[in-house]
């Protein structure tokens, strides 16, 4: 297929943290969840995703406090986590220490009181019996806007332009993107980017749609990764899903990895219940493999509550933050080994070998090269590695070890291993 556009320079070693304002702390505020900066920082976080922070419409609301995602106004901050000079703070106090920003953006539905619904009805779409507007998917609590008319996507693009220019956000993960017309995204972002280069990340596995965006979900390998481990399907075909990938989509396609975010841990579960075990080496997989890696609040916990949706739910932080160390290890590494890059053609990754439930697999780039092997059994297994040389130290051990090759490497159950080749 062919490549997609040029990313920003700063994206090739990216990594996105999704943040839940509602349920990060007992306040669920910008100011409150402002306190977490330095700690994520710390652990290697560059982009902040920030679900929804327009208000919520409050007709047909869902529970207590409602859906993120029923936007009332596309150009105001929901007060239930602020005020708009919170907002602008956190933004400004984030870029200072070097994150950069996204947000949500639900463009294929608003909320069922949003402020358009009175002066502009054309916006949206009607049931043609009924007159009645049109409430996509069963989804009673929003309604669904017209991409037929200009007005709509110009009044859609001037939305977006607003965080843009008032809070110098730096791009959009764009909510159910497949269900919005491929042509209304080219149109805003080739109108935004004059106004600053932006980041696009789609919630959708299609590969036309990065004619546009930066980086798409890898939602089919999230969902047979939990059947492999729930032995519902072989590791052949587990397997067949990154190759197929390979073929379906651009060669500098982004693809974002991850085992949790909000509609998984709320609906489907938390990565423990989906991969008990195997949840922190898919998590090295998803740190590892040719593409960006997503965490979701409260996994670095880790987190094994199922947070509500529409209700307020605090995650529940300790002072011991028990997985700190090992997401900022996997970060760390991300940023300093060109092997690592996400979309690069001079990177060059190779299976060595997916037998008996041993995922072995090498990336290239130039003199930077890594080794990881992820044991998905519960079995103490040995792999014999050939065809490597040099000296590599494995990261979270910080164990030297010599390949000649050929070389055996015995892993415990569920272990991962990630060898770095010294300089």
């Amino acid at each position: 297929m062919e490549e997609a556009f040029l990313h920003p320079a700063w994206s090739f070693s990216t990594n996105i943290y999704e943040v839940n304002i509602r349920q990060y702390t007992r306040e669920g505020t910008f100011a409150a969840f402002q306190k977490h900066l330095p700690r994520l920082r710390d652990m290697g976080v560059e982009i902040l995703w920030f679900m929804p922070v327009t208000p919520i419409s409050e007709k047909n609301r869902k529970g207590t406090l409602g859906s993120y995602y029923a936007v009332q106004d596309y150009t105001a901050v929901n007060p239930e986590f602020g005020r708009e000079t919170d907002f602008a703070a956190l933004v400004s106090v984030a870029h200072q220490m070097g994150f950069k920003i996204i947000i949500d953006w639900v463009a294929n539905h608003s909320g069922n009181d949003n402020v358009w619904m009175k002066d502009h009805p054309g916006f949206f779409c009607y049931d043609e019996a009924t007159k009645e507007v049109l409430h996509p998917h069963g989804w009673e609590d929003v309604s669904k806007l017209n991409f037929d008319d200009p007005a709509l996507q110009q009044a859609m693009i001037e939305a977006m332009r607003f965080w843009i220019t008032t809070f110098d956000i730096d791009g959009f993960r764009c909510d159910m993107a497949h269900l919005v017309p491929l042509q209304f995204w080219e149109k805003a972002k080739a109108d935004l980017q004059n106004t600053k280069e932006l980041f696009w990340l789609a919630e959708c596995e299609e590969p036309a749609y990065h004619a546009v965006f930066d980086a798409t979900y890898t939602w089919k390998w999230m969902h047979a990764t939990e059947e492999f481990y729930k032995k519902k399907i072989n590791f052949e075909s587990l397997l067949s899903v990154l190759k197929q990938y390979d073929i379906d989509f651009p060669e500098n396609a982004f693809r974002v990895y991850f085992t949790a975010n909000h509609d998984e841990n709320s609906w489907n579960g938390t990565e423990y219940e989906k991969y008990g075990d195997a949840a922190k080496a898919f998590a090295v997989f998803s740190c590892t493999w040719n593409g960006i890696p997503m965490i979701y609040s409260g996994q670095e916990l880790p987190n094994h509550k199922r947070l509500k949706f529409f209700d307020k739910d605090n995650i529940d932080w300790e002072p011991n933050i028990a997985l700190h160390h090992f997401y900022k290890t996997l970060m760390a590494l991300r940023k300093r080994n060109q092997a690592l890059l996400a979309g690069d053609k001079n990177t060059h990754t190779q299976i060595l070998s997916s037998s008996h439930d041993i995922f072995c697999f090498t990336r290239k780039n130039g003199t930077d090269e890594i080794l990881v092997i992820l044991n998905f059994s519960s079995a103490q297994q040995t792999i014999e590695i050939n065809n490597m040389e040099g000296t590599f130290i494995e990261i979270f051990s910080l164990t030297t070890i010599s390949f000649n090759g050929p070389d055996f490497i015995e892993t415990r159950g569920w272990e991962y291993l990630v060898f770095e080749k010294e300089a």
